[in-house]
């Protein structure tokens, strides 16, 4: 009599792991609470005031866009977003150009020195920027900068470089020195290979630094509030204060000018998400 065995309906079954589950639930409640503020702005903007006094939390009944409209014609805020945009690729530009420029010579050249250099960059991430603001201020008026456009670009730039070699200079490290053996070969210099070599293969890393960088430029408001005091070259953070200030009982417009103010760089960084994860992920590894 031939026996054969008895399988259990459990076996084969992986145990129930409540992990993942949990893990999402995080993740989703984390993305609400990030998510929500930012809804509610946009739609604010879409209702009334008196919508707003008598319902705070509700939706648009009706849905109203003349306050989109009135902040699009009537304000300033083309003028603004046309300066926050030259200050913010100014930054991201330098930030990229000497970034790339320093974490490749910390990465690829080997001097006396190289590693406090780059603990010394590294120290910079612990630096609040808010404590050199006068210093800098009247580092600023000394060199005749103030009103302009490169009062806050410059310091932008100074103050995204520790963050821009920490991320890059791992992705230039980890480049095969064959790859730099073999351009050699094919006569190119130290340029040429950065050019050709680096610059491609550190791609998501470039990307990362660029848009963190746009994204801090196009939010910073301490910096511009002190060093540009012309109107005619406010940015769209300061705009944001001037309009809630001269319309501080329209409370529907203040939430429509802020939408209008921040969707740009929401945009940017969310159109270049993969990219960053990328970028970070690199330097970690690196």
């Amino acid at each position: 009599m031939t026996t054969h065995p008895v399988h259990s309906r459990s076996a084969g079954r992986r145990p129930v792991s409540w992990g993942t589950p949990l893990t999402y639930a995080l993740a989703l409640a984390v993305a609400a609470v990030s998510i929500a503020p930012i809804l509610y702005v946009v739609v604010g903007g879409f209702r009334t005031t008196p919508q707003i006094v008598a319902d705070p939390a509700g939706l648009p009944d009706p849905w109203v866009f003349d306050n989109y409209a009135r902040v699009l014609t009537q304000s300033n805020f083309w003028r603004q977003a046309f300066n926050s945009a030259v200050v913010a690729l100014g930054t991201t530009l330098g930030v990229v150009v000497l970034g790339l420029s320093a974490a490749f010579v910390l990465a690829r050249y080997a001097f006396r020195g190289r590693e406090a250099l780059h603990t010394f960059f590294t120290l910079g991430l612990l630096f609040p920027a808010g404590a050199a603001i006068l210093p800098l201020y009247l580092m600023l008026r000394d060199l005749n900068l103030v009103n302009s456009y490169y009062a806050v670009i410059l310091p932008q730039v100074a103050f995204q470089l520790p963050l821009t070699i920490v991320i890059l200079r791992p992705f230039l490290a980890a480049i095969p020195r064959e790859l730099e053996d073999a351009a050699a070969i094919d006569g190119a210099g130290r340029i040429g290979f950065l050019w050709r070599v680096a610059l491609p293969l550190s791609r998501p890393a470039l990307v990362t630094v660029g848009v963190l960088a746009f994204v801090a430029s196009w939010n910073a408001f301490l910096l511009p509030l002190l060093v540009l005091g012309d109107v005619n070259l406010h940015t769209l953070p300061l705009g944001v204060q001037n309009f809630s200030s001269q319309f501080s009982t329209d409370t529907a417009g203040v939430l429509a000018f802020t939408s209008l103010a921040m969707l740009p760089a929401l945009l940017f960084f969310t159109l270049a998400e993969k990219h960053i994860v990328g970028g970070l992920q690199g330097a970690v590894k690196g």
